[in-house]
């Protein structure tokens, strides 16, 4: 069968690779075109563009580029309809793949979406389009099911499938990566400035503004795979601090604590149990429209499944030299390292076992082949 698959940035590339994987074991006469980046294009399939040509974060910047994201709407649907795929699934990025997803139903295209958007955190009268606009949805975190259940929308819950991605990882050898990257033998804060250069600008320089307060630590910048070097090297002043590109895992399996922005990569933090503090910080505009329109207590994934403050988050204005100084300190400290350990245990538990993009994938295709045989009697 034919599948046309769409992510929008770093995260999703990696789990729309793992999704395409389980699709080609499920169904070996699969044929994948994608909207993605590196690790899908490893797989296999046809990338038709790569995820770096279309990142815009926050309200304004959308504004700013309505032009280009109309080219990208417009050369996706053609693109499309080129193809015929048997089904489109779309990973994530909400503003762009609901557009699509309107667009695809209108002609009688079958739509699925695996990784919900974040309805339940703003604007959820979304829920009443998604409903009629994608045909199945598959999602990763345990109390969506709920969310979507009080608008009778039944959806499917296959895990998340970062606890794969994690797991199936190759192990390291830490002094052999210590060595490689010329680390020095102290412990490491890991920085994780996010992954859009909106973001990298906003965070990094008061991550790094710490550095000369922590001279007993290492501070190792994780550099994203969509930004090189040169990006990052303005912000490097100071001699005790290490860049290392696309090797996030890595690092963080080595790790002794971590500044996290706010995203993903907080439940990455966790899931590899480096007790961290989650940072945010958006342009004026962009976080003024924001508060308005979110309704959630917690910004951090970690928070958010369980419920309640397991992380510091420290946002917009709280996130500054002098409270960011004391909350490291805090996650430093062994007494409330120990119970940080704990939480992210009981965490992992919420998510549910292994085998989420093989869950979706076997879903998704039984779905596709049982509607072709349905049409063919």
């Amino acid at each position: 069968m034919k599948y046309y698959i769409i992510v929008g940035e770093a995260s999703g590339d990696l789990h729309g690779s793992n999704l395409m994987k389980a699709l080609f074991k499920e169904d070996n006469k699969a044929t994948i075109r994608f909207w993605g980046g590196d690790l899908m294009k490893a797989v296999g399939g046809e990338l038709v563009m790569h995820y770096k040509e279309r990142q815009f974060m926050g309200f304004a910047e959308v504004i700013l580029n309505l032009k280009k994201i109309s080219s990208h709407l417009k050369f996706c649907k053609q693109d499309i309809e080129a193809f015929i795929p048997d089904v489109i699934i779309f990973i994530d990025n909400s503003g762009f793949n609901l557009r699509i997803a309107k667009w695809a139903k209108g002609k009688n295209f079958i739509t699925h979406y695996y990784i919900s958007p974040q309805v339940w955190a703003s604007r959820a009268g979304r829920v009443e389009k998604i409903k009629r606009d994608v045909d199945a949805m598959y999602c990763i975190l345990p109390f969506e099911k709920d969310f979507y259940k009080k608008y009778n929308y039944n959806v499917h819950f296959v895990g998340h499938p970062l606890i794969d991605a994690i797991a199936n990882r190759p192990q390291i050898n830490e002094i052999e990566f210590r060595n490689t990257y010329k680390l020095s033998t102290k412990p490491i804060i890991a920085l994780l400035p996010g992954s859009r250069k909106q973001e990298i600008t906003k965070m990094l320089g008061v991550m790094l503004s710490l550095v000369n307060d922590f001279e007993d630590y290492q501070f190792v910048i994780a550099g994203a795979p969509s930004q090189d070097y040169d990006f990052y090297k303005p912000f490097i002043k100071q001699d005790n601090v290490s860049f290392i590109s696309n090797k996030t895992y890595d690092l963080l399996s080595i790790a002794y604590a971590a500044l996290v922005t706010s995203g993903t990569a907080t439940l990455e933090t966790a899931l590899f149990k480096v007790p961290q503090v989650v940072c945010y910080k958006a342009n004026w505009l962009s976080y003024q429209i924001a508060k308005r329109i979110i309704t959630l207590k917690f910004i951090s994934l970690v928070n958010l499944i369980m419920d309640r403050e397991v992380v510091t988050e420290l946002i917009q204005g709280d996130l500054n030299k002098k409270r960011l100084n004391k909350e490291l300190t805090t996650i430093l400290n062994s007494e409330k390292r120990e119970q940080l350990f704990l939480d992210y245990y009981d965490l992992e538990k919420k998510l549910g076992g292994k085998g989420a993009s093989a869950t979706a994938a076997r879903l998704i295709y039984e779905k596709i082949r049982d509607e072709r045989l349905e049409i063919r009697n």
